[in-house]
């Protein structure tokens, strides 16, 4: 059987794929509520620190690795280390797996609540405007039938994209997806930004306030801020070195590691806009965690009266784009190694087949998540966490920080010519002192103080 392997059609539309993989719930749901628990301004201000010394170096490093080796993430590693480094690919390939797991569930109430603002204001009757927002959100965690219903939606979604293939699918749905993602999201903003009251909202995003440095405080917010990029630039998860190795071997990698965190954090800020504004406009607490996603904005839209229904519609589909140009990339990474060992093998491309079976395996934790109800209904997974929180651990506490860790120690210190003579292909690659200067020194104590702070805010040792 010819052996194939499938390559981008263009490089925006490897851009769009690529910053559709960056641009998701990180953004709309992370971002806004880590911001508002960590002193706004001060975290912004950790966030672009790392971005410029960490995002930019590490976005390269994965995409270089992928292209050299036109390997998705176990092979990659197993081929560019010589087999000594084949588990940080087993740990970035198990990662998005974890993430699919609860992803699916997250982008459900999404979609959820999308058909349930639109569907208000044309008289449907679903009940979430003039629904007090945490009891509309309790009332859906807790009917696990329907939010099991609606994760089958949407990772059914995220299946058929990926499963037609990286032009066909994932590439012309972004290519289309993230320009009306930023369309939606800039009108948002300006309703936002418009609201009487909002000027509180960006003086909080804005305005200088480091109180929440004080001792070591700044380590946590600095941890946080870590693990708020890892999640949001999809470092560690094996995704960019699956898009690094379709790509072809003219793409500019340097302009790409400056384009894809540039546009990511210029994402983050407008939905910390669209969200912040309001939220002290209509007097609520910017500190109201995940709920400030799906319960404290859809207090928010209530409040706007009749036009609640349509802003409220359009956000929730902006919200539910950036998931699926997200899970797309997530599961893409999930069934990479698995297509190119069926390639190596000789028995073609089985994308669809791997697609279906990875991501209904996926669908499997997605509905478990479902029917743990946060936590209400199902054992705690370790012993404390609910399973949305447990898979997120595995993930972004654990896996993803190691996998970046060892992959920066390796390529900074043992095989340290091997990424930047594979990112001067197509580059003039001048920040090339900068990069390894980055890779060698910063890139792994940001990803050890990360790790220790992931660590510490998941099981509260109180190490900060």
């Amino acid at each position: 059987m010819k052996k194939e392997r499938e390559s981008w059609g263009s490089s925006f539309g490897f851009l769009m794929a690529a910053v559709g993989s960056a641009v998701g719930l990180g953004n709309l749901w992370g971002f806004p509520y880590k911001m508002g628990a960590n002193g706004g301004f001060a975290f912004l201000l950790f966030y672009l620190i790392l971005v410029v010394f960490a995002g930019y170096v590490l976005v390269m490093t994965e995409l270089a690795l992928g292209r050299a080796t036109g390997k998705s993430i176990i092979p990659a590693y197993r081929a560019a280390t010589d087999g000594k480094m084949t588990f940080v690919g087993v740990f970035s390939a198990l990662a998005p797996f974890f993430i699919l797991g609860f992803y699916c569930y997250l982008g459900g109430y999404a979609v959820k609540y999308m058909i349930s603002n639109f569907g208000d204001l044309f008289g449907a009757g679903f009940g979430v405007n003039g629904t007090e927002g945490s009891e509309f959100f309790t009332n859906l965690f807790t009917n696990r039938g329907e939010s099991a219903v609606y994760t089958l939606i949407f990772i059914a979604l995220t299946i058929i994209i990926v499963s037609r293939g990286v032009k066909g699918g994932i590439e012309k749905f972004n290519k289309f997806a993230m320009p009306a993602l930023f369309v939606l999201l800039l009108i948002v903003v300006v309703r936002s930004c418009t609201l009487e009251g909002a000027g509180a909202g960006i003086s909080f995003m804005f305005k200088p306030d480091f109180s929440v440095f004080h001792g070591t405080g700044w380590i946590s917010v600095l941890a946080a801020a870590g693990g708020q990029m890892f999640f949001s630039v999809s470092l560690g998860m094996g995704i960019l070195v699956t898009y690094g190795s379709y790509m072809d071997k003219n793409d500019d990698i340097a302009r790409s590691g400056f384009v894809i965190p540039v546009a990511d954090t210029i994402i983050a800020i407008l939905a910390g806009l669209a969200i912040m504004p309001a939220v002290f406009a209509f007097g609520m607490e910017p500190t109201g965690g995940p709920g400030l996603l799906f319960m404290t904005l859809q207090n928010v839209f209530n409040s706007m009266g009749k036009a609640g229904g349509l802003f409220g519609g359009l956000f929730y589909l902006l919200v539910s784009i950036a998931a699926l140009t997200s899970s797309m990339s997530v599961l893409e990474a999930i069934i990479g190694s698995f297509i190119d060992n069926g390639l190596d093998k000789g028995k073609g491309n089985q994308r669809k087949m791997i697609a279906w079976i990875a991501g209904g395996l996926c669908a499997i934790m997605g509905v478990a998540v479902a029917f743990d109800g946060l936590g209400t209904y199902l054992p705690p997974m370790f012993g404390r966490f609910c399973w949305l929180d447990g898979f997120d651990l595995l993930a972004e506490g654990l896996l993803m920080p190691i996998a970046t860790f060892c992959t920066v120690c390796y390529f900074g210190w043992i095989k340290k010519d091997f990424l930047p003579t594979e990112i001067k292909n197509g580059s003039s690659f001048k920040t090339e002192g900068f990069y390894r200067f980055c890779l060698r020194w910063l890139a792994p104590v940001f990803c050890a103080f990360i790790l220790v702070g992931q660590i510490d805010s998941f099981f509260g040792l109180g190490i900060f």
